[in-house]
């Protein structure tokens, strides 16, 4: 369904009736019944209400975060980004405590601000919001908060503020997990030209340290025709690349009667006319198929960029840590990728610090980098998650010794990456052009086709165009270039 289309079933909703009980016409007729209230409580103020949606976290909560924003402007709301507005919603993550700890800061510097205005409302959403004793802490600590929910029901999201708008006391809608998905809901999406589109929720592959799967549940598969239907819309409305997102996308479309693969939903997402890009995330190593490669490997459209998380190098850790695949069988993997995909961009995923971790292993982990030499690593330290195995394993590594291993798995995932990036330079790549540069407002800034950045001498009429650049200077990570005219 169009946004436009959206917006009229929005308008056509008869609010004198009771609510409907289908998805997502319920949710049209509790926008309705929010902007309502909106409408009056403006009018006495002599402004527009104001809200700020926060995200942290991972892509799937950016996606999910649109969706907020694109219900909170249909009921009436004007998006501001001063976190004095009207209507606050943080939209959570909870993969490390650190994630926590940020949310906890923000909502004790509020404190004062609710309390100056009345008319403010506070939501929280998303992972952290899946965990019992967050929701009590919550409850305890920070009971000014209005409403809470999970990352199951985000579709909800109006019918709960409109029972939070009808009564005085918190709402907390948390739900255990779902086979629902519902489709056609409001959006605003942050960019014009590129967008992320789920493709499937969940996941089912319980990783001794994460907390993903006990928070966003087990993995289910949204319908190809959906997937398509809205990736044409996109398409039709300016975007021209488009992230397919999921926690692990090999993994679409095995739990549905009829198989159909990852690998089969890109080659229907490559007939798109007017798609010029296509990226996904994130890949398990140990369900990424030759099929896939072999799509990667013909497509025009597909990025030549893939990101596999490896996590560690030690085969005992991986064991531990239930990834389900062996140090060889990943070097394995990765061999078959670079030589099917030699001009291929692969980054990952690198923990240190696992319980029980000892140097032998983590010099496993920096062979691992070594072999592979990888474009860019997102490198973390452990962090202890309530509710996971890995919690209560003995042998929790020291911290002095984690934060040395760490700092000399940086300094070698740094230098190759400079070595390889390096490589490229004097070279022409086409780029998809992003946003003027922060640093420089004489500066464009874009994105290789390998997810490397390049900044170039333009204006804001380039923002989502497609354009050659020679990579004139490397500078480590990223490219000086200047735009070169098309032969």
């Amino acid at each position: 369904m169009r946004e436009d289309t959206i917006t009229r079933s929005i308008e056509e909703i008869d609010i004198t009736k009771p609510a409907p009980t289908q998805e997502p016409m319920r949710q049209y007729y509790y926008i309705r019944k929010c902007r309502e209230i909106v409408q009056e409580e403006s009018k006495k103020l002599g402004r527009p209400l104001t809200a700020r949606t926060v995200t942290f976290g991972c892509q799937m909560n950016a996606r999910d975060s649109e969706k907020i924003v694109g219900i909170l402007e249909e009921i009436g709301y004007q998006i501001v980004e001063d976190e004095k507005a009207d209507f606050i919603i943080y939209n959570t993550c909870t993969v490390r405590e650190n994630a926590n700890l940020k949310v906890y800061g923000r909502l004790g510097a509020l404190k004062k601000e609710k309390k100056k205005n009345p008319h403010m409302k506070l939501a929280l959403c998303g992972c952290m919001m899946q965990e019992d004793v967050v929701v009590e802490k919550i409850q305890k600590s920070y009971s000014f908060v209005d409403l809470i929910f999970g990352t199951h029901n985000i579709f909800k999201f109006a019918e709960l503020l409109y029972t939070r708008m009808q009564g005085d006391r918190m709402v907390i809608d948390i739900w255990k997990d779902t086979n629902e998905i519902v489709e056609d809901l409001p959006s605003e999406r942050k960019f014009s030209f590129k967008a992320g589109v789920n493709v499937m929720f969940g996941c089912n592959n319980f990783c001794t340290y994460c907390i993903v799967p006990y928070v966003r549940g087990r993995e289910r598969s949204r319908n190809p025709k959906d997937i398509l239907q809205e990736i044409e819309k996109l398409v039709s409305d300016g975007v021209v690349e488009i992230m397919l997102l999921g926690q692990n996308v090999n993994s679409y479309g095995k739990d549905f009667e009829q198989p159909f693969s990852f690998a089969q939903l890109l080659e229907e997402v490559e007939k798109v006319e007017g798609l010029k890009r296509i990226r996904f995330m994130t890949s398990h190593p140990k369900d990424l198929s030759d099929e896939l490669i072999q799509v990667m490997k013909q497509s025009k459209k597909i990025c030549k960029h893939l990101h596999l998380p490896v996590q560690a190098g030690s085969s005992r850790l991986l064991r531990i840590m239930n990834r389900r695949y062996t140090k060889e069988q990943y070097l394995d993997l990765v061999a078959k990728i670079k030589k099917e995909i030699p001009d291929i961009s692969l980054t990952t995923d690198i923990m240190v610090g696992f319980p029980g971790e000892t140097e032998e292993d983590f010099m496993e982990t920096m062979d691992v980098v070594r072999k592979v030499r990888y474009d860019a690593a997102y490198t973390f330290i452990y962090s202890k998650r309530t509710g996971t195995p890995a919690a209560t394993m003995p042998d929790q590594v020291p911290e002095e010794v984690v934060k040395d291993r760490f700092q000399r798995l940086l300094a070698e995932i740094q230098s190759i990456s400079a070595e390889l990036t390096k490589e490229d330079e004097g070279t022409v790549q086409e780029v998809l052009v992003e946003e003027v540069n922060g640093q420089d407002a004489g500066l464009v800034t874009g994105r290789l086709s390998n997810n490397l950045l390049v900044h170039f001498k333009g204006d804001d009429s380039l923002i989502g165009e497609l354009v050659n650049v020679k990579l004139v200077e490397c500078k480590g990570f990223y490219y000086m270039g200047e735009i070169v005219a098309e032969a």
